[in-house]
């Protein structure tokens, strides 16, 4: 599955949890439901990983988690705030460069339409 079709499906996949469950409840909440419904979509789905920081050649353990790290390649970083602001598309990036992932995926739920709420990221490397 290239990387299109795999955003493709997260999007798709969000916007249902989205369409059922509306605005205003915590991120924990669409993050077990978008789980569940990537896994039910046969996508492989590792949640809360922990990401390790590589500094001047050792490894700190400073307590980042990737929300979920899709079929190994796409970082989906969840929020459910009243505005997505530069900290969390920075968050987003950090978390790419880090990990050496190529695509990412904001969402913030708590929007009216979804489609308002969702960055796609893009990392050179």
């Amino acid at each position: 599955m290239d990387l299109n079709e795999c955003t493709g499906i997260i999007v798709d996949s969000a916007v249902k949890v989205h369409w059922i469950l509306g605005p205003g409840l915590l991120e924990s909440t669409y993050h077990t439901c978008l789980l569940h419904e990537l896994r039910k979509r046969k996508l492989e789905v590792l949640s809360q990983l922990p990401l390790a920081i590589h500094y001047d050649g050792i490894e700190i353990e400073a307590g980042y988690r990737i929300d979920m790290l899709v079929n190994g390649e796409v970082v989906v970083e969840l929020k459910s705030v009243n505005q997505l602001l530069p900290v969390h598309e920075a968050q987003l990036i950090s978390y790419m460069r880090l990990s050496k992932k190529r695509v990412g995926l904001l969402i913030n739920f708590n929007v009216v339409k979804l489609k308002d709420g969702i960055r796609r990221k893009v990392n050179g490397l």
